[in-house]
């Protein structure tokens, strides 16, 4: 129940007495069991396009099938398509393997030949299951033979989970119980820090929490946090966005608000492109949104720099300055 609640994963598939666990095997392994005249092929990494070798055993007799016992859920087929390919029939636990009611099959044909191609294959539940690929000897009207050619099979790490239903009831409660703390000790806890606090302190503890939740993001691993993140921001970024809006227009002249805010609505519009384009290079670089996310930390600290050095006393005198002399001016 703790993970359908959280999404957290199960632990690891490991290795039993009947079944292997977690990981890739080959096809000339001895976890894989070969029924029939089935031949292996050694085909060179230049052929795949991959950086090593792989065995492939194939058959192109009707009645030939591959068995493979395993522990876990989700498993993953590698194998062979092309012009002389057939039909394979699937067998989960000794019984055709169904999706949407139907029995599924996997017809390797294709025009020209390729390898690594991948299906994956999922059971009802966890645990030790047997898994069975028949040729049946048929083929589609395109293709020239039967054959039937595969590299390996990969049992998948646990499948996550989550009770969306018990996720938002627990975020209701918490925001009730905030709601009930806030209305009943908020006056007396916070009343003097609130009034102590001025907008640039505000904003630069907004700056803080938007960090904590970035670097908070590249550790994610429950489905519950990510909701608890998506909470923290729906706090933060209204308050944020206002009262930097706020902090701004007390230190533009009013009579400039206009150029202003135009040169304000720009950078805004130059932080959308910049922001994603360094989450992209970096999801490029370590091939994991994880980096990415974290990245933008540098953002958060920068504003924080930048907001440390304003001087918001100096700014307004100076808009309050530039506001009468273009009121003098006027009225000259």
């Amino acid at each position: 129940m703790g993970h359908e609640l959280t999404g957290t994963p199960s632990e690891p598939f490991v290795d039993t007495a009947t079944a292997v666990g977690e990981g890739s095997y080959f096809i000339n392994s001895e976890a894989v069991t070969l029924d029939g005249g089935w031949e292996l092929e050694t085909v060179p990494a230049d052929v795949r396009g991959a950086d090593e070798d792989a065995v492939y055993a194939g058959t192109a007799a009707a009645g030939d099938q591959i068995g493979f016992t395993y522990n876990g859920q989700k498993v993953e087929i590698t194998y062979a398509t092309g012009p002389d390919f057939g039909i394979w029939a699937v067998q989960l636990d000794g019984q055709p393997y169904l999706e949407d009611g139907e029995p599924v099959t996997i017809d390797g044909y294709n025009l020209v030949l390729r390898y690594d191609e991948t299906t994956e294959i999922t059971a009802d539940s966890e645990g030790e299951h047997i898994l069975t690929l028949i040729n049946t000897g048929d083929k589609s009207a395109e293709s020239r033979g039967t054959r039937m050619a595969l590299s390996q099979i990969t049992v998948l790490p646990p499948l996550r989970t989550s009770n969306l239903g018990a996720v938002l009831g627990i975020l209701i409660l918490t925001e009730l119980i905030c709601l009930v703390l806030a209305f009943l000790l908020g006056p007396t806890l916070f009343k003097g820090l609130a009034a102590s606090m001025s907008t640039k302190r505000a904003i630069m503890l907004a700056l803080v929490a938007y960090s904590l939740i970035a670097v908070w993001g590249f550790f994610l691993d429950s489905v519950i946090e990510f909701w608890f993140l998506a909470w923290m921001v729906a706090i933060v970024q209204g308050s944020s966005q206002a009262l930097s809006r706020s902090l701004y227009a007390a230190m533009s002249p009013t009579s400039m608000s206009g150029e202003f805010f135009g040169l304000f609505s720009i950078m805004s519009k130059f932080a959308s492109f910049l922001s994603p384009l360094v989450f992209a290079a970096a999801v490029a670089i370590f091939s994991s949104s994880r980096p990415g996310i974290l990245s933008i930390v540098v953002f958060f600290i920068i504003g924080m720099i930048i907001l440390y050095t304003v001087n918001v006393d100096e700014g307004k005198r100076v808009a309050k300055e530039k506001d009468e002399e273009m009121l003098a001016a006027a009225t000259d």
